[in-house]
């Protein structure tokens, strides 16, 4: 028996790459020595990915700015003054607005994910940003020459080719990042706003034809960046029956760090669909210490008394750092973490297989 795991993207950055970031921002390097560092950083992360022993790996998402801002590097139609968002430890990141149309990509994710694949022979799985996280882009007051219904149209082609050009150069599979959900509910308690989000996100699955579906999963979690989140006190009860709305195949959700993993697990088998397959977070990010892989087995085991093992596998509740200037937690650390997952989640298939043999053979008798 196998138990799939997964990681969710996000690795810390090496010293030398956010320092290159710092300095690539102020003009003190040029594009090609970024480049060189940041090509080294992506060489390392790969290594010791399959050091891990994951059977999937992604590139760690070290040349992001961030995992929401990535499409915008460059262009021209934007600036600060965006939509806000708190963290819990009072730190806060805000987007930028757009300031004309029309909206477009000035990076696709298929560009880290070519850089990824040269360097190993493992699939790779690909994080994408979701449309509704940069529908948060549109100023509240419009735009004279560019209405919201024009930005949203545009948007979920843009969102949708994201997705397939991934795909096309060999994506194993392509996650959405979809942090936002659980904060839709913290802005919005009334569910408009997470209603809007997922009618906004299956706009852009439905671009898409039902085999590329197939490999396109959603992630939730209440954010997770320098150890503090935006939204883990918003009751998951209130999000996950919407989120298995979204026609996604699969779906990552934040599971280790919840202080009621068994109400948890209960809502899911209530809201979990023939042909949705559930990634259970078994990895806390924002604890300093690495997972044990009993701990892991033991979480994997309580998944499965919850979810039909052929609908289940395991990843992490989060990236490790979303952002670019995040140093909360080391890389030696990200990769522990990640080792213990893959070994504690094996382990924890072969005690269920061995349940299952034993059950047969009492069952023969």
């Amino acid at each position: 028996m196998i138990i799939p795991t997964e990681p969710i993207g996000s690795i810390p950055r090496t010293p030398e790459l956010i320092r290159a970031f710092a300095d690539r921002q102020a003009g003190r390097i040029s594009a090609e020595e970024f480049d060189g560092v940041a090509a080294e950083a992506l060489r390392d992360t790969v290594r010791r990915f399959e050091q891990t022993g994951s059977p999937v790996i992604t590139d760690g998402e070290q040349t992001k700015p961030s995992f929401a801002t990535y499409p915008l590097d460059g262009l021209a139609n934007i600036a600060p003054g965006g939509v806000t968002i708190a963290f819990e430890d009072g730190h806060t990141r805000q987007l930028p607005k757009l300031t004309a149309g029309p909206f477009r990509y000035a990076v696709r994710a298929s560009k880290y994910l070519a850089a990824a694949r040269q360097l190993t022979s493992l699939p790779v799985k690909q994080a994408v940003i979701s449309a509704s996280a940069l529908s948060l882009l549109y100023p509240a007051e419009g735009l004279a020459s560019y209405s919201r219904d024009a930005f949203l149209t545009d948007l979920v082609g843009e969102a949708a080719s994201d997705i397939r050009e991934c795909l096309d150069h060999g994506a194993d599979s392509v996650q959405i990042d979809f942090t936002e959900a659980r904060l839709a509910l913290k802005l919005d308690p009334s569910g408009a706003l997470l209603e809007n989000f997922v009618a906004l996100n299956n706009d852009v699955l439905d671009s898409l034809t039902p085999e590329e579906r197939s490999r396109v999963g959603v992630h939730t979690c209440p954010g997770g960046d320098q150890d503090s989140t935006h939204s883990a006190d918003v009751d998951y009860a209130g999000l996950l029956p919407v989120l298995f709305r979204l026609r996604a195949a699969r779906f990552y959700v934040q599971l280790a760090s919840e202080r009621e993993p068994k109400r948890v697990l209960d809502i899911i088998r209530q809201q979990l669909q023939p042909g949705q397959f559930v990634f259970v977070g078994v990895i806390d990010p924002m604890q300093p210490t690495a997972e044990t892989p009993s701990l892991v087995r033991d979480r994997v085991l309580l998944a499965a008394e919850y979810l039909p093992l052929s609908q289940l596998g395991s990843t992490d509740d989060c990236g490790f750092a979303p952002f670019a200037d995040d140093v909360s937690t080391s890389r030696d650390i990200a990769f522990a973490k990640i080792q213990a997952r893959v070994e504690g989640t094996a382990m924890a298939a072969e005690e269920l297989s061995k349940s299952t043999k034993a059950n047969r053979g009492g069952a023969l008798q």
